[in-house]
Protein backbone atom coordinates (compact mmCIF):
# COMPACT_ATOMS: atom_id res chain seq x y z
CA UNK A 1 0.00 0.00 0.00
CA UNK A 2 1.94 3.23 -1.37
CA UNK A 3 1.09 6.56 0.02
CA UNK A 4 1.42 8.63 -3.30
CA UNK A 5 -0.68 11.95 -2.93
CA UNK A 6 -2.62 13.64 -0.69
CA UNK A 7 -6.36 14.78 -0.50
CA UNK A 8 -7.05 18.40 1.11
CA UNK A 9 -10.28 18.89 3.18
CA UNK A 10 -11.28 22.07 4.21
CA UNK A 11 -13.60 22.37 7.18
CA UNK A 12 -14.45 25.77 8.69
CA UNK A 13 -11.49 27.37 6.74
CA UNK A 14 -9.07 24.99 8.30
CA UNK A 15 -7.40 22.69 5.69
CA UNK A 16 -6.30 19.45 6.32
CA UNK A 17 -3.72 16.90 4.53
CA UNK A 18 -5.31 13.36 4.14
CA UNK A 19 -3.04 10.55 2.88
CA UNK A 20 -4.08 8.89 -0.30
CA UNK A 21 -3.22 5.15 -0.99
CA UNK A 22 -2.94 3.58 -4.20
CA UNK A 23 -3.68 -0.59 -4.14
CA UNK A 24 -2.50 -2.63 -6.59
CA UNK A 25 -5.79 -2.83 -7.89
CA UNK A 26 -9.05 -1.21 -7.15
CA UNK A 27 -9.75 2.80 -6.31
CA UNK A 28 -7.57 4.96 -4.03
CA UNK A 29 -8.50 5.05 -1.18
CA UNK A 30 -8.27 8.23 1.53
CA UNK A 31 -6.17 7.87 4.55
CA UNK A 32 -8.91 9.16 7.44
CA UNK A 33 -6.98 7.39 10.49
CA UNK A 34 -5.81 10.72 11.99
CA UNK A 35 -9.01 12.78 10.74
CA UNK A 36 -10.64 12.92 14.51
CA UNK A 37 -7.63 13.79 16.35
CA UNK A 38 -6.87 16.41 13.66
CA UNK A 39 -10.11 18.10 12.71
CA UNK A 40 -12.19 16.38 15.29
CA UNK A 41 -14.89 14.74 13.22
CA UNK A 42 -16.18 11.85 11.85
CA UNK A 43 -16.78 10.46 8.59
CA UNK A 44 -20.56 9.14 8.42
CA UNK A 45 -20.86 5.50 6.16
CA UNK A 46 -24.25 3.68 6.98
CA UNK A 47 -22.85 0.03 5.92
CA UNK A 48 -19.39 1.01 5.46
CA UNK A 49 -20.06 0.55 1.48
CA UNK A 50 -17.52 3.80 0.52
CA UNK A 51 -14.67 2.91 3.61
CA UNK A 52 -11.95 0.43 3.40
CA UNK A 53 -11.88 -1.45 6.96
CA UNK A 54 -8.37 -3.17 5.99
CA UNK A 55 -5.57 -4.35 3.82
CA UNK A 56 -5.88 -7.38 2.29
CA UNK A 57 -4.00 -9.70 -0.57
CA UNK A 58 -6.61 -12.49 -0.50
CA UNK A 59 -9.28 -11.37 -2.69
CA UNK A 60 -9.91 -8.56 -4.85
CA UNK A 61 -13.90 -7.93 -6.92
CA UNK A 62 -13.98 -5.38 -9.70
CA UNK A 63 -18.12 -5.77 -9.98
CA UNK A 64 -17.93 -3.43 -12.89
CA UNK A 65 -15.91 -5.87 -14.99
CA UNK A 66 -17.46 -9.16 -13.73
CA UNK A 67 -13.92 -9.75 -12.00
CA UNK A 68 -13.48 -12.29 -8.95
CA UNK A 69 -9.97 -13.02 -8.22
CA UNK A 70 -8.17 -15.25 -5.64
CA UNK A 71 -4.66 -14.06 -5.08
CA UNK A 72 -4.72 -12.94 -8.29
CA UNK A 73 -6.21 -16.22 -9.99
CA UNK A 74 -9.39 -15.91 -11.72
CA UNK A 75 -12.18 -17.26 -10.32
CA UNK A 76 -13.76 -19.14 -13.12
CA UNK A 77 -10.49 -20.23 -14.00
CA UNK A 78 -10.08 -21.49 -10.98
CA UNK A 79 -13.71 -23.16 -10.84
CA UNK A 80 -13.02 -24.95 -14.04
CA UNK A 81 -9.06 -26.16 -13.62
CA UNK A 82 -8.53 -26.73 -10.10
CA UNK A 83 -10.72 -27.88 -7.08
CA UNK A 84 -11.87 -26.94 -3.71
CA UNK A 85 -9.02 -27.92 -1.43
CA UNK A 86 -6.45 -26.34 -3.87
CA UNK A 87 -8.51 -23.03 -3.78
CA UNK A 88 -8.17 -23.72 0.02
CA UNK A 89 -4.61 -23.55 0.06
CA UNK A 90 -4.47 -20.92 -2.12
CA UNK A 91 -6.62 -18.56 0.22
CA UNK A 92 -4.73 -19.91 2.97
CA UNK A 93 -1.42 -19.66 1.81
CA UNK A 94 -0.98 -17.41 -0.69
CA UNK A 95 0.06 -19.48 -3.78
CA UNK A 96 -0.70 -22.76 -5.32
CA UNK A 97 0.71 -25.69 -4.12
CA UNK A 98 3.03 -27.88 -5.76
CA UNK A 99 1.93 -31.76 -5.96
CA UNK A 100 3.79 -32.47 -2.42
CA UNK A 101 2.38 -29.60 -0.27
CA UNK A 102 -1.19 -30.24 -1.77
CA UNK A 103 -0.91 -33.75 -1.33
CA UNK A 104 0.29 -33.13 2.25
CA UNK A 105 -2.50 -30.72 2.81
CA UNK A 106 -5.61 -32.84 1.64
CA UNK A 107 -4.35 -35.79 3.59
CA UNK A 108 -4.12 -33.53 6.68
CA UNK A 109 -7.57 -31.79 6.21
CA UNK A 110 -9.15 -35.13 5.09
CA UNK A 111 -7.70 -37.08 8.45
CA UNK A 112 -9.05 -33.90 10.68
CA UNK A 113 -12.76 -34.65 9.35
CA UNK A 114 -14.68 -36.17 12.70
CA UNK A 115 -15.75 -34.51 15.38
CA UNK A 116 -15.27 -35.15 19.39
CA UNK A 117 -17.63 -38.08 20.57
CA UNK A 118 -19.06 -36.28 22.71
CA UNK A 119 -20.44 -33.17 20.75
CA UNK A 120 -22.94 -35.88 18.92
CA UNK A 121 -24.53 -35.28 22.61
CA UNK A 122 -24.73 -31.08 21.85
CA UNK A 123 -27.36 -32.40 18.61
CA UNK A 124 -29.70 -34.07 20.61
CA UNK A 125 -30.39 -31.39 22.60
CA UNK A 126 -31.88 -29.30 19.67
CA UNK A 127 -35.39 -29.98 18.47
CA UNK A 128 -35.62 -32.10 15.58
CA UNK A 129 -37.52 -28.99 13.18
CA UNK A 130 -34.50 -26.55 14.88
CA UNK A 131 -32.89 -24.58 11.70
CA UNK A 132 -29.54 -26.37 10.35
CA UNK A 133 -28.00 -22.58 11.01
CA UNK A 134 -28.79 -22.54 14.29
CA UNK A 135 -27.52 -25.91 15.00
CA UNK A 136 -24.36 -24.94 13.24
CA UNK A 137 -23.86 -21.67 15.40
CA UNK A 138 -24.28 -23.47 18.19
CA UNK A 139 -22.19 -26.39 17.64
CA UNK A 140 -19.25 -24.64 15.67
CA UNK A 141 -18.93 -22.23 18.99
CA UNK A 142 -18.87 -25.13 21.00
CA UNK A 143 -15.71 -26.43 19.50
CA UNK A 144 -13.96 -24.24 22.23
CA UNK A 145 -15.00 -26.34 24.55
CA UNK A 146 -13.58 -29.23 22.97
CA UNK A 147 -10.50 -28.35 21.05
CA UNK A 148 -8.32 -26.42 23.78
CA UNK A 149 -4.68 -26.95 22.20
CA UNK A 150 -6.29 -24.50 19.12
CA UNK A 151 -7.24 -21.34 20.67
CA UNK A 152 -4.50 -19.41 21.42
CA UNK A 153 -4.63 -17.37 18.85
CA UNK A 154 -0.90 -15.88 19.62
CA UNK A 155 0.41 -19.13 18.99
CA UNK A 156 1.40 -19.47 14.66
CA UNK A 157 0.64 -23.39 15.35
CA UNK A 158 -2.53 -22.93 17.39
CA UNK A 159 -3.64 -20.92 14.36
CA UNK A 160 -2.62 -23.63 12.24
CA UNK A 161 -4.43 -26.38 13.46
CA UNK A 162 -7.76 -24.18 14.49
CA UNK A 163 -7.65 -23.74 10.45
CA UNK A 164 -7.06 -27.16 9.38
CA UNK A 165 -10.00 -28.45 11.79
CA UNK A 166 -12.46 -25.69 10.50
CA UNK A 167 -12.20 -26.36 7.11
CA UNK A 168 -11.92 -30.27 7.85
CA UNK A 169 -15.32 -30.78 10.34
CA UNK A 170 -17.11 -28.13 8.89
CA UNK A 171 -19.00 -30.38 6.29
CA UNK A 172 -19.38 -33.17 9.10
CA UNK A 173 -21.28 -30.39 11.24
CA UNK A 174 -23.41 -29.58 8.45
CA UNK A 175 -24.13 -33.11 7.54
CA UNK A 176 -25.25 -34.33 11.10
CA UNK A 177 -27.49 -31.15 11.24
CA UNK A 178 -28.55 -32.16 8.02
CA UNK A 179 -29.17 -35.81 9.08
CA UNK A 180 -30.78 -35.01 12.78
CA UNK A 181 -32.94 -32.96 10.81
CA UNK A 182 -34.50 -35.57 8.85
CA UNK A 183 -34.21 -38.62 11.66
CA UNK A 184 -31.75 -40.72 10.26
CA UNK A 185 -28.47 -41.84 11.83
CA UNK A 186 -25.50 -40.11 11.73
CA UNK A 187 -23.14 -41.12 8.65
CA UNK A 188 -19.09 -40.88 9.85
CA UNK A 189 -16.96 -39.20 7.27
CA UNK A 190 -15.06 -41.66 4.83
CA UNK A 191 -10.81 -41.41 4.52
CA UNK A 192 -11.48 -42.77 0.78
CA UNK A 193 -13.88 -39.99 -0.58
CA UNK A 194 -12.69 -36.75 -1.45
CA UNK A 195 -14.06 -33.51 0.09
CA UNK A 196 -17.27 -33.12 -1.84
CA UNK A 197 -17.90 -36.33 -1.83
CA UNK A 198 -17.44 -37.22 1.56
CA UNK A 199 -20.09 -34.30 2.42
CA UNK A 200 -22.85 -36.16 0.31
CA UNK A 201 -21.79 -39.32 1.65
CA UNK A 202 -22.66 -38.27 4.71
CA UNK A 203 -25.99 -36.46 3.79
CA UNK A 204 -27.23 -39.18 1.53
CA UNK A 205 -25.86 -42.52 2.86
CA UNK A 206 -27.83 -45.11 5.27
CA UNK A 207 -26.64 -47.61 7.49
CA UNK A 208 -28.74 -49.76 5.15
CA UNK A 209 -27.39 -50.08 2.06
CA UNK A 210 -24.54 -48.96 0.23
CA UNK A 211 -24.39 -45.28 -0.85
CA UNK A 212 -22.27 -44.36 -4.66
CA UNK A 213 -21.19 -40.66 -5.10
CA UNK A 214 -22.10 -39.37 -9.01
CA UNK A 215 -18.73 -37.95 -9.54
CA UNK A 216 -20.90 -35.22 -12.00
CA UNK A 217 -23.20 -34.55 -8.37
CA UNK A 218 -19.08 -34.89 -6.34
CA UNK A 219 -17.85 -32.17 -9.49
CA UNK A 220 -21.20 -30.16 -9.07
CA UNK A 221 -20.63 -29.97 -5.00
CA UNK A 222 -17.32 -28.77 -5.18
CA UNK A 223 -17.74 -26.22 -7.72
CA UNK A 224 -20.37 -24.75 -5.24
CA UNK A 225 -17.42 -24.88 -2.44
CA UNK A 226 -15.18 -23.24 -4.70
CA UNK A 227 -17.52 -20.52 -6.05
CA UNK A 228 -18.44 -19.52 -2.67
CA UNK A 229 -14.89 -19.94 -0.97
CA UNK A 230 -14.44 -15.46 -0.51
CA UNK A 231 -16.21 -12.47 -1.98
CA UNK A 232 -13.76 -10.12 0.16
CA UNK A 233 -15.00 -7.86 3.01
CA UNK A 234 -19.14 -8.98 2.51
CA UNK A 235 -21.12 -8.74 5.91
CA UNK A 236 -20.09 -12.13 7.36
CA UNK A 237 -16.63 -11.69 6.56
CA UNK A 238 -16.40 -8.44 7.81
CA UNK A 239 -18.25 -9.87 11.27
CA UNK A 240 -15.43 -12.72 11.57
CA UNK A 241 -12.84 -9.82 11.75
CA UNK A 242 -14.62 -7.86 13.92
CA UNK A 243 -14.90 -10.07 16.14
CA UNK A 244 -11.62 -11.53 15.87
CA UNK A 245 -10.53 -8.00 16.84
CA UNK A 246 -10.99 -8.32 20.00
CA UNK A 247 -8.68 -11.51 20.62
CA UNK A 248 -11.75 -14.63 20.48
CA UNK A 249 -11.06 -17.81 19.75
CA UNK A 250 -11.46 -19.09 16.09
CA UNK A 251 -14.28 -20.81 16.54
CA UNK A 252 -16.13 -18.59 18.47
CA UNK A 253 -15.23 -16.31 15.52
CA UNK A 254 -16.68 -18.31 12.74
CA UNK A 255 -19.56 -19.23 14.42
CA UNK A 256 -20.23 -15.38 14.50
CA UNK A 257 -19.22 -15.62 11.01
CA UNK A 258 -22.57 -18.11 10.47
CA UNK A 259 -24.64 -16.09 12.75
CA UNK A 260 -24.24 -13.27 10.25
CA UNK A 261 -24.42 -15.33 7.05
CA UNK A 262 -27.82 -16.51 8.32
CA UNK A 263 -29.94 -13.58 7.40
CA UNK A 264 -31.75 -13.75 3.88
CA UNK A 265 -29.80 -10.61 2.97
CA UNK A 266 -26.79 -12.32 2.81
CA UNK A 267 -26.56 -16.45 2.91
CA UNK A 268 -30.15 -16.45 2.11
CA UNK A 269 -30.22 -15.37 -1.63
CA UNK A 270 -30.26 -18.85 -3.46
CA UNK A 271 -32.93 -20.34 -1.15
CA UNK A 272 -34.74 -17.23 -1.67
CA UNK A 273 -34.38 -18.53 -5.39
CA UNK A 274 -35.99 -21.40 -5.02
CA UNK A 275 -38.95 -20.04 -3.26
CA UNK A 276 -39.76 -17.81 -5.74
CA UNK A 277 -39.47 -20.62 -8.68
CA UNK A 278 -41.94 -22.44 -6.19
CA UNK A 279 -44.45 -19.16 -6.19
CA UNK A 280 -44.15 -19.25 -9.96
CA UNK A 281 -45.01 -23.44 -10.23
CA UNK A 282 -45.14 -24.36 -13.52
CA UNK A 283 -43.57 -22.84 -16.83
CA UNK A 284 -46.83 -21.71 -18.24
CA UNK A 285 -46.96 -18.68 -15.43
CA UNK A 286 -43.77 -17.16 -16.74
CA UNK A 287 -44.89 -14.62 -19.06
CA UNK A 288 -47.15 -13.53 -15.84
CA UNK A 289 -44.18 -12.78 -13.61
CA UNK A 290 -41.60 -11.18 -15.96
CA UNK A 291 -44.17 -8.87 -16.81
CA UNK A 292 -44.35 -8.44 -13.08
CA UNK A 293 -40.50 -7.83 -12.61
CA UNK A 294 -40.22 -5.30 -15.66
CA UNK A 295 -43.47 -3.34 -13.58
CA UNK A 296 -41.84 -0.59 -11.34
CA UNK A 297 -44.88 -0.44 -9.26
CA UNK A 298 -44.91 -4.12 -8.60
CA UNK A 299 -43.04 -5.18 -5.72
CA UNK A 300 -41.43 -9.01 -6.93
CA UNK A 301 -38.46 -9.17 -8.13
CA UNK A 302 -36.93 -11.76 -9.67
CA UNK A 303 -34.19 -13.74 -7.17
CA UNK A 304 -30.91 -14.85 -8.57
CA UNK A 305 -30.81 -12.24 -11.46
CA UNK A 306 -28.31 -9.37 -11.44
CA UNK A 307 -25.72 -9.25 -7.70
CA UNK A 308 -25.50 -6.05 -5.97
CA UNK A 309 -21.44 -6.39 -6.32
CA UNK A 310 -21.36 -7.52 -10.10
CA UNK A 311 -22.98 -4.56 -12.51
CA UNK A 312 -22.39 -6.59 -15.64
CA UNK A 313 -22.10 -10.38 -14.59
CA UNK A 314 -21.52 -12.46 -11.77
CA UNK A 315 -18.25 -14.56 -13.03
CA UNK A 316 -18.96 -17.02 -10.91
CA UNK A 317 -22.28 -17.95 -12.49
CA UNK A 318 -20.80 -19.07 -16.42
CA UNK A 319 -19.36 -22.37 -14.37
CA UNK A 320 -22.04 -22.80 -12.05
CA UNK A 321 -24.56 -22.87 -14.98
CA UNK A 322 -22.30 -25.37 -16.51
CA UNK A 323 -22.17 -27.71 -13.74
CA UNK A 324 -26.14 -26.70 -13.88
CA UNK A 325 -26.76 -28.15 -17.03
CA UNK A 326 -24.78 -31.43 -16.47
CA UNK A 327 -26.80 -32.25 -13.19
CA UNK A 328 -29.97 -31.57 -14.70
CA UNK A 329 -29.23 -33.50 -17.87
CA UNK A 330 -28.21 -36.79 -15.71
CA UNK A 331 -30.91 -36.59 -13.15
CA UNK A 332 -34.00 -34.96 -15.37
CA UNK A 333 -36.22 -32.58 -14.82
CA UNK A 334 -39.84 -34.06 -15.76
CA UNK A 335 -40.88 -35.45 -12.50
CA UNK A 336 -39.72 -31.79 -10.61
CA UNK A 337 -41.63 -29.00 -11.55
CA UNK A 338 -39.55 -26.65 -9.45
CA UNK A 339 -36.45 -27.76 -12.24
CA UNK A 340 -38.59 -27.99 -15.18
CA UNK A 341 -39.89 -23.86 -14.27
CA UNK A 342 -36.19 -22.78 -13.55
CA UNK A 343 -34.77 -24.07 -16.85
CA UNK A 344 -37.59 -22.33 -18.63
CA UNK A 345 -37.40 -19.19 -16.36
CA UNK A 346 -33.56 -19.13 -17.83
CA UNK A 347 -34.39 -19.54 -21.05
CA UNK A 348 -37.09 -16.78 -21.30
CA UNK A 349 -34.72 -13.88 -19.38
CA UNK A 350 -32.05 -14.70 -21.61
CA UNK A 351 -33.92 -14.33 -24.34
CA UNK A 352 -35.81 -11.23 -23.30
CA UNK A 353 -33.65 -7.62 -24.20
CA UNK A 354 -35.21 -6.34 -21.08
CA UNK A 355 -32.91 -8.26 -18.99
CA UNK A 356 -29.71 -7.62 -21.31
CA UNK A 357 -30.48 -4.00 -20.83
CA UNK A 358 -30.80 -4.51 -17.01
CA UNK A 359 -27.73 -6.28 -17.16
CA UNK A 360 -30.42 -8.45 -14.81
CA UNK A 361 -28.65 -12.16 -15.75
CA UNK A 362 -28.61 -15.07 -13.60
CA UNK A 363 -26.35 -15.30 -10.43
CA UNK A 364 -24.62 -18.06 -8.95
CA UNK A 365 -27.54 -18.26 -6.32
CA UNK A 366 -30.26 -18.98 -9.42
CA UNK A 367 -27.57 -21.83 -10.79
CA UNK A 368 -26.12 -23.26 -6.84
CA UNK A 369 -30.24 -23.40 -6.14
CA UNK A 370 -31.08 -25.43 -8.77
CA UNK A 371 -28.13 -27.73 -8.61
CA UNK A 372 -28.73 -28.05 -4.79
CA UNK A 373 -32.72 -28.39 -4.81
CA UNK A 374 -31.82 -31.18 -8.25
CA UNK A 375 -29.79 -33.39 -5.81
CA UNK A 376 -32.44 -33.24 -3.12
CA UNK A 377 -31.45 -30.98 -0.51
CA UNK A 378 -34.43 -29.05 1.08
CA UNK A 379 -33.74 -25.42 1.02
CA UNK A 380 -32.75 -25.58 5.02
CA UNK A 381 -29.52 -26.71 4.03
CA UNK A 382 -28.90 -24.06 0.89
CA UNK A 383 -26.98 -22.18 3.92
CA UNK A 384 -25.41 -23.95 5.81
CA UNK A 385 -23.70 -25.47 2.70
CA UNK A 386 -23.03 -21.59 1.78
CA UNK A 387 -21.51 -21.61 5.65
CA UNK A 388 -19.00 -24.83 5.03
CA UNK A 389 -18.00 -23.32 1.59
CA UNK A 390 -16.91 -19.99 3.12
CA UNK A 391 -14.98 -21.23 5.94
CA UNK A 392 -11.96 -20.79 4.79
CA UNK A 393 -12.28 -17.65 3.17
CA UNK A 394 -13.23 -16.73 6.95
CA UNK A 395 -10.36 -18.78 8.32
CA UNK A 396 -8.05 -16.77 5.95
CA UNK A 397 -9.41 -13.23 6.32
CA UNK A 398 -8.59 -14.27 10.54
CA UNK A 399 -5.61 -15.41 10.09
CA UNK A 400 -4.35 -12.45 7.58
CA UNK A 401 -5.96 -9.52 10.27
CA UNK A 402 -4.27 -11.71 13.56
CA UNK A 403 -0.90 -11.26 11.13
CA UNK A 404 -1.57 -7.36 10.21
CA UNK A 405 0.32 -5.02 12.81
CA UNK A 406 -2.04 -2.55 12.07
CA UNK A 407 -4.59 -4.64 14.00
CA UNK A 408 -6.71 -3.44 16.62
CA UNK A 409 -9.92 -3.63 18.11
CA UNK A 410 -12.86 -2.69 15.91
CA UNK A 411 -14.92 0.47 17.20
CA UNK A 412 -17.06 2.09 14.52
CA UNK A 413 -18.19 5.53 15.59
CA UNK A 414 -21.61 7.27 14.80
CA UNK A 415 -23.39 9.98 14.49
CA UNK A 416 -25.48 10.48 17.50
CA UNK A 417 -29.49 11.93 17.42
CA UNK A 418 -30.57 11.02 20.62
CA UNK A 419 -31.25 13.30 23.65
CA UNK A 420 -28.93 15.21 24.82
CA UNK A 421 -27.65 15.45 29.01
CA UNK A 422 -30.92 15.74 30.89
CA UNK A 423 -31.68 15.37 34.46
CA UNK A 424 -33.48 11.94 36.33
CA UNK A 425 -36.61 12.44 37.52
CA UNK A 426 -37.94 10.89 40.59
CA UNK A 427 -40.69 8.48 39.69
CA UNK A 428 -43.92 10.67 41.46
CA UNK A 429 -42.56 13.82 39.78
CA UNK A 430 -43.41 12.47 36.12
Amino acid sequence: MAETKSAKLTIDGQDYELPIHSPTAGPDVIDIRKLYGQAGVFTYDPGFTSTASCDSTITFIDGEKGELLHRGYPIDQLAEKSHYLEVCFLLLYGYLPKAEELEKFESTITRHTMIHEQMYNFFRGFRRDAHPMAVMVGVVGAMAAFYHDSTDIADPRQREIASHRLIAKMPTIAAMAYKYSVGQPFVYPRNDLDYAANFLHMCFAVPAEEYHVDPILARAMDRIFTLHADHEQNASTSTVRLASSSGANPFACIAAGIACLWGPAHGGANQACLEMLKEIGTPDRIPEFIARAKDKNDPFRLMGFGHRVYKNFDPRAKVMKQSADEVLDLLGVENNPILATAKALEEAALADPYFAEKKLFPNVDFYSGIILEAMGFPTSMFTPIFALSRTVGWVSQWKEMLNDPQNKIGRPRQLYLGETERDYVDIENR
